[in-house]
């Protein structure tokens, strides 16, 4: 059978119907002649559904495709077992940039089952409940790149929880091997000319032997399981590892990939099983990988505190609040956890852009009553509002900066508390206004006339992002001389803090003020401003639009914020 990236790259694939979990499972199967061996412990076989609820059309087509291998297979239906249909089919919408949705909107089917042999308790039940949470994202980022022909709206992949027995019988009667193993994957043909819905199959999962590696690999049952549902998704959209060392390094990677996404920081199946051969022949160790990694996991307490970046993220790139992140806020604050603004906006800059969406006021989550980090912690305020923080540039930095502005006219402004100052108009000031709702800039069309009419807190130059990196930043880089600290939210955007100051440490000093350990604390941004805070708290979120050194310090990556990439965050963290 030709892998499905193959299929989708050459064009010549669509999905066939969706159906319930409980009718594909029930349904005769028709398989290939050759399963394909994975690891020593995981398997995929390479089948073809076929249903009794398709339309004519769609069952011609069936028939004629699978007319050999139902021949050769006539009668082999022991496989068909009767399971347990899950509480619930989950359906996720998700933001999608790539080509699988030309809409951008993508909707993710989840349907769980659990083998009859399987019983049924509340840790369970618990289990598959974060399950349905996790894998859709999963799911997306594992055929994002896919290169559809025809619009997707729909990608479904079906899981079924079974016993050692079960599997083992699988494997017995189609592998030739008598022994459990952890997955097996079975991947749908793809048929062309069908609705625009993407089946990629079914990952089957024993849950025993899924505990004794879990117990052997020191992390939670959760956590292998997430593994191998990467695992096996990735092997039914075409990956596999066992057709040499090229891929076996792609799948690797892409395993690694999406578990860093997920904020699944351990290691995938392939490298686990690596470092186990590794151990077995005296070695402590894999390169680039510590045989102690675990996967790190938000606290189980939950969250008191949520801090929030705006620009980028929870603002997308029109700097306005989706609908979808102003539910899941609505929802967080509703679960009893509260929500602070930490941005290098201004306080007044931060209201402008929440109050259209209604999250402005006591009790939403800013108002001049409320704590907040603002100005990128160069002010901040605690409880009623009252500030408990406040710091300034240099004057020195402030005049030698603005001179600079002038006599290469590059846009710069100074930021005093709630107001803003330059020392020129220009289209590029203008848009802090007019994009970022920030106060308009107030003119004052000398050095010496703006130092003597405030005390400027930070400057910010605004540039092209090729000015700003080759020729601002380093230019500021050697001058400030640890008089100052230069940070960047945008690209286009290049701030001059006070030395020692930082969004991170804002709030930190807010966090003491509030008498809250930074472990009880999920923070989520994009930028190099955000790096601390993420750093800070117990749960660090970064957004998939954000930089790197900001995903990288991160303990875990959501979507971006065009795609509702925080509320998404939020939902999984913190709603479910």
């Amino acid at each position: 059978m030709v892998p499905l990236r193959s299929l989708l790259a050459a064009g010549a694939a669509t999905a066939s119907p969706a159906i319930s979990t409980r009718q594909f499972f029930s349904s005769q199967w028709r398989f290939s002649a050759r399963p394909v061996r994975c690891l020593s412990n995981s398997w995929i076989l390479n089948v073809i559904g076929q249903y009794s609820n398709c339309d004519d059309k769609t069952a011609q087509q069936q028939q004629q495709i699978g007319k050999t291998l139902r021949n050769s297979f006539q009668g082999k239906t022991d496989l068909a077992r009767k399971v347990r249909g899950w509480s619930k089919q989950v359906s996720h919408r998700v933001r999608c940039q790539s080509t699988v949705a030309s809409s951008k909107e993508l909707t993710i089917n989840f349907p769980v089952s659990i083998d009859e042999g399987i019983t049924v308790d509340s840790n369970l039940e618990a289990l598959v409940q974060q399950l349905e949470v996790d894998a859709p994202l999963a799911i997306k980022l594992a055929v994002e790149e896919l290169e559809l022909e025809q619009e997707t709206h729909t990608v479904e992949l079906s899981m079924l929880l079974c016993n050692d027995t079960y599997i083992q019988k699988l494997n017995r009667e189609w592998l030739g091997k008598d022994s459990p193993t952890d997955v097996l994957s079975f991947p749908q043909d793809q048929i062309p000319g069908l609705t625009p819905h993407l089946l990629l199959g079914d990952v089957i999962i024993s849950l025993e032997t899924a505990a004794r590696q879990a117990e052997e690999r020191s992390h939670s049952l959760l956590d292998e399981l997430r593994i191998l549902l990467v695992h096996g998704l990735l092997h039914v959209i075409g990956f596999d590892h066992e057709r040499g060392p090229e891929d076996h390094k792609e799948m690797e990677e892409k395993e690694t990939q999406i578990l860093k996404k997920l904020g699944w920081t351990g290691k995938g199946l392939i490298s686990a099983v690596a470092e186990s051969l590794a151990e077995e022949n005296g070695s402590a160790k894999t390169e680039g990988r510590s045989v102690d990694g675990k996967l790190k996991k938000p606290p189980k307490s939950g969250f008191k505190i949520l801090f929030c970046d705006m620009d980028g993220t929870l603002l997308n790139s029109k700097s306005r609040v989706s609908d979808v992140t102003r539910d899941a806020i609505r929802a967080v604050l509703a679960k009893g956890v509260q929500v602070i603004i930490a941005t290098g906006k201004t306080q007044h800059g931060a209201i402008a852009a929440l109050e259209p969406v209604g999250l402005v006021g006591d009790h939403g989550i800013i108002s001049p009553n409320l704590p907040g980090v603002f100005t990128q912690g160069l002010q901040v305020y605690g409880k009623g509002g009252s500030i408990i923080h406040s710091a300034v540039l240099d004057r020195d930095i402030v005049k030698e900066a603005l001179k600079y502005s002038l006599e290469l006219n590059i846009p710069a402004v100074g930021f005093s508390g709630n107001r803003i100052l330059s020392l020129f108009q220009h289209t590029l000031t203008d848009v802090l206004h007019s994009v970022y709702l920030e106060p308009k800039a107030e003119v004052v069309p000398s050095v010496t006339g703006l130092m003597e009419s405030c005390a400027i807190q930070k400057l910010l130059f605004y540039s092209t992002p090729e000015n700003i990196k080759y020729k601002i930043r380093p230019h500021w880089a050697e001058q400030v001389n640890g008089r100052a600290t230069l940070v960047q939210a945008l690209d286009d955007m290049l701030e001059i803090l006070p030395p020692g100051q930082s969004k991170g440490a804002g709030v930190k000093m807010l966090l003491d003020h509030l008498g809250v350990h930074p472990e009880e604390v999920m923070a989520i941004g994009d930028g190099e401003n955000d790096i601390e805070m993420l750093e800070l708290a117990g749960w660090g979120v970064a957004m998939a639009n954000g930089s790197k050194r900001t995903k990288e310090v991160a303990d875990a990556r959501t979507l971006s914020n065009d795609e509702d990439g925080a509320a998404e965050a939020f939902h999984r963290y913190i709603l479910s």
